[in-house]
């Protein structure tokens, strides 16, 4: 405690000077941010103390965030507990004891991991929010995971535009195919194929309030009749082949011991010669995140980040040959901080659409997901594959398959 680089100001009034300089500001500790981390001694415990705003920073919460790597492998003692409950009780007798109530933005799923109904139940928990605040979050494309940047001063909208029809040049999109969106969110990968490129979508989500905002949309672009969005899992998708498969942000839902069946569903829906672009984030150098972690219970419960070799592993077992792999770790790093500036302008109208804790929530998830993409802890990668049995149209030289045309932004 003597070398931290921050200041501690209790409820009381006292404080912990910061024991080095200069100082990154301080933390303020309420008195039930105690009992949280007396009940939940880990990640659990200061992430539920934060939500509620029981514990806090007057300063750059990003360099506090910063300086995690000083923190691994700090745990409390059981002689810790110990002191810390016989401070509470001198401090707030029995009821001190207690354990505080977990905020309610928190999520502890239940029932067979993966199945059905609890991956619903998950999905739902992240993506029924409010599409009003995911409006205001991710900006007017309501295009997820990470955009596409030809320079880090490009608007998120352009770069997003751009992500948007690399996918479909990757996938060598023509009029009149059919393309499968699996985890298709908001509607707008569908969107962009079907008006820029004539092809034939089905959208598939977990997520009753996408799927009704993606329908809204898809009549107001007058594409009722090439576009069809299901709230459906992946696993209840039976009216294959489709000639092309995208699977954006989805992968790190399914599950490690779910991989192989995710890769051999996806292979079956797809016709011989047929190209799938599966786009996902996957583990590097970092620990995957304990079931008492920020992400597996207020984020993603139940998401895993495979590794790559895991997925190409996956998809080579299911009969599907991978053919081109793109690492997009800068291009997330960059759209996460374009996120969190959103986040900030729009404040006050996220709090009023979701409530305090969710946008603290999201504060945290959002600048720590940007350090670890920017500290090589995680990374993202787009994997090409096609289904063997007829030919696959990929041209011989790469750029050809893979760059944006200029005029497509």
């Amino acid at each position: 405690m003597r070398r931290l680089p921050f200041a501690v100001a209790f409820w009381d009034g006292s404080v912990l000077p910061a024991g080095e300089t200069p100082s990154i500001g301080t933390v303020r500790v309420r008195r039930r941010a105690i009992a949280h981390l007396l009940h939940e001694p880990n990640q659990l415990g200061l992430v539920r103390a934060f939500v509620l705003g029981d514990l806090d920073l007057d300063g750059d919460i990003e360099a506090l965030l910063a300086l995690r790597g000083r923190f691994r492998g700090v745990e409390m003692s059981h002689r810790d507990v110990a002191l810390g409950l016989a401070g509470a009780l001198l401090l707030g007798g029995r009821g001190a004891l207690r354990p505080p109530r977990a905020p309610a933005s928190e999520l502890r799923a239940e029932g067979h991991r993966h199945s059905l109904r609890r991956d619903r139940t998950v999905v739902q928990h992240h993506y029924d929010v409010s599409n009003a605040f995911y409006r205001r979050l991710l900006g007017p494309t309501l295009v997820y995971s990470c955009a596409y940047f030809e320079s880090p001063d490009d608007s998120l909208e352009a770069a997003q535009e751009r992500k948007l029809e690399l996918i479909c040049r990757k996938l060598r999109l023509q009029p009149g195919e059919r393309l499968l969106d699996v985890g298709c969110g908001w509607g707008s990968l569908l969107l962009h194929a079907a008006e820029r490129h004539g092809v034939r979508g089905v959208g598939i989500t977990l997520s009753e309030e996408q799927a009704a905002l993606a329908r809204e949309r898809v009549r107001d672009a007058g594409l009722q009749d090439r576009i069809e969005i299901r709230v459906a899992d992946y696993r209840e998708v039976d009216d294959g082949p489709y000639d092309k498969i995208a699977s954006v942000g989805m992968v790190e839902h399914v599950g490690l011991a779910q991989l192989d069946t995710y890769a051999a569903t996806l292979a079956r829906l797809l016709r011989p010669g047929g190209l799938l672009l599966n786009h996902g984030i996957a583990q590097l150098f970092s620990q995957p995140a304990g079931e008492k972690s920020l992400i597996q219970r207020y984020v993603f419960p139940d998401g895993e980040l495979p590794q790559l070799g895991v997925v190409i592993g996956a998809l080579q077992s299911a009969g599907l040959e991978p053919r081109d792999v793109e690492s997009l770790r800068e291009h997330y790093a960059l759209t996460l901080r374009r996120w969190l500036a959103n986040l900030t302008t729009e404040r006050d109208g996220i709090v009023a659409e979701v409530g305090e804790e969710r946008e603290r929530v999201w504060r945290l998830y959002m600048l720590g997901s940007a350090l670890a993409f920017e500290d090589d802890d995680i990374s993202i990668f787009q994997v090409l594959a096609t289904r063997p049995g007829a030919a696959h149209e990929l041209p011989l030289v790469r750029a050809q398959a893979v760059e944006p045309a200029a005029d497509a932004l």
